[in-house]
């Protein structure tokens, strides 16, 4: 980290950063799958709506799944499923299993 930046401007630098990579999931690759991320990167979209959950409780705002899930997709994971979801191989299935148990399952 720089010297020069103070601490709450450091803040608001990351807070802008997260909320570019949130516009970037949301609205310009929503043609990447969660499935392919989880695989490739250890994280997708459900998980970052997750820390932002996690990150609200330590603060003590209570905030659900689905509202941390719709705060972070722009809709419903049901619409957000049905409008970009595809189908699913075998492959990316099993990868899929190793990358949640690595990256996912140890922290819960």
């Amino acid at each position: 980290m720089t010297s020069q930046i103070d601490p709450q401007t450091e803040i608001e630098l990351q807070a802008a950063a997260f909320r570019r990579l949130q516009k970037h999931l949301m609205e310009d690759r929503t043609d990447v799958q969660n499935i392919d991320m989880m695989n490739l990167a250890g994280f997708c979209r459900n998980c970052l709506s997750r820390w932002y959950q996690e990150a609200a409780a330590e603060k003590g705002i209570e905030i659900g799944k689905d509202a941390a899930r719709e705060h972070f997709y722009g809709m419903t994971m049901d619409a957000w499923k049905a409008t970009y979801q595809t189908e699913v191989s075998a492959e990316q299935q099993a990868e899929f299993k190793t990358s949640f148990a690595e990256n996912v399952g140890k922290e819960g």
